[in-house]
């Protein structure tokens, strides 16, 4: 077990509380005599604390409580802990962090946010370095293919750690490896970014389909373009070179698009089927990061032009009304 007071990234608190957050506080229990625990709610903590495990999201995944030191006081944690691992919902990314009064310029940054800041349509880490001057080469991003859920039930999984400093992304990943986890580093980092929110909005669109009954054939058309219109976004806002085909962009959008644990898959079934986009929200029980995600790129494509038929059918259909039937028919003329 790794010494993490003494070493990179030193003390390291979880910052939420879902199913993401649990299962990378897993992850990290395996190889850190302790982590902090940042959630909202002291009633929530003291439920966990007696139960031993998280009571509200994977319950099945037990916790040395002796090992955690938990609070629900944002700026104590920051205070405290060497590098915070921000595992927050994007909607309510800023609800959270905004309310950091507390210097954490120094701090090392690992953003789990599958998502873009809500209004600003910045990445993670941009707002982190705008507002709160992290450095980038403290900043790192984790990523998939991994869904919470197979965490917790010990399948193998693989993740990507990215940050523009490798051996920062080593140490890092150093903390989360184990018998059934295995991780990559890149130094990727806007890319893996950007693509962590364009997977989510094409499980929508793989759920839609699904939901609608168009098929398998269609719906391997429509992963296979999906994929080619990542890349050209990618391409086109932070050029470099890179492998649209490696996991962390090709993998991560396959299991998010078709893992029965996809909530933004889910989330477009039901409007598939045939839900309102209302409707379909309030049967989630889960946030799905793509609704919010799908208008985050939209606008910041107003300013680069790149051909996204998916996503405008995507939008079009969660912001603008337009039924399913119509905007399937508009992006399939572009399908090769």
């Amino acid at each position: 077990m790794m010494d993490c007071d003494n070493v990179f990234p030193g003390k390291v608190a979880v910052m939420g509380g879902g199913s993401w957050a649990t299962a990378l506080a897993k992850l990290l229990m395996n190889n850190c005599p302790s982590i902090m625990w940042y959630m909202r709610r002291d009633d929530r903590i003291e439920e966990f604390k007696r139960l031993g495990h998280n009571p509200a999201y994977l319950t099945d995944v037990n916790f040395d409580i002796d090992r955690i030191e938990f609070s629900s006081d944002i700026n104590a944690v920051c205070s405290a802990a060497d590098t915070l691992l921000l595992v927050m919902p994007s909607p309510y990314f800023k609800e959270h962090v905004d309310k950091i009064t507390v210097d954490i310029s120094g701090k090392a940054i690992v953003s789990a946010v599958k998502g873009i800041v809500p209004d600003t349509n910045e990445l993670i880490t941009d707002y982190m370095a705008r507002v709160f001057g992290c450095r980038h080469e403290r900043e790192l991003v984790i990523s998939g293919p991994c869904h919470a859920e197979e965490v917790a039930l010990d399948r193998p999984s693989y993740l990507t750690i990215g940050c523009d400093d490798i051996a920062a992304a080593e140490a890092f990943a150093s903390l989360i490896i184990g018998k059934h986890t295995h991780a990559i580093t890149s130094t990727d980092v806007d890319g893996i970014e950007y693509a962590a929110v364009l997977k989510n909005v094409y499980a929508i669109a793989a759920g839609i389909i699904h939901g609608m009954k168009t098929g398998d054939n269609f719906g391997a058309v429509l992963i296979s373009n999906a994929i080619r219109e990542m890349e050209r976004f990618i391409d086109a806002v932070c050029p470099r070179p890179r492998r649209i085909t490696d996991s962390v962009y090709l993998g991560d959008l396959l299991v998010t698009a078709y893992s029965r644990f996809s909530r933004n898959h889910n989330f477009g079934s039901m409007i598939g089927k045939g839900y309102s986009v209302t409707a379909a929200k309030m049967e989630m029980e889960q946030t799905a990061e793509g609704y919010y995600g799908t208008k985050c790129i939209f606008d910041i494509n107003a300013r680069y032009g790149v051909e996204m038929p998916i996503l405008k059918g995507v939008y079009n259909i969660l912001y603008r009304g337009v039924s399913a039937q119509r905007a399937l028919r508009s992006m399939a003329e572009y399908f090769d």
